[in-house]
């Protein structure tokens, strides 16, 4: 498959180098995106309830 060890080191180089660039690419991406906000289907914030929290 591969002629040479440079060849194959060469393959290898390129392969991490795609993958760093689709990694950066997600990162602008998810960075680019409005962030998602705690609503529920109301659009009234929803607060998690914790388990001690009894409402009276």
């Amino acid at each position: 498959m591969f002629g040479t060890d440079a060849d194959l080191i060469l393959s290898i180089h390129r392969t991490h180098a795609a993958e760093l660039r689709a990694e950066a690419a997600v990162d602008r991406l998810a960075r680019a995106l409005p962030r998602r906000t705690a609503r529920d289907w109301l659009s009234r914030r929803h607060h998690p309830g914790r388990t001690g929290d009894v409402r009276r």
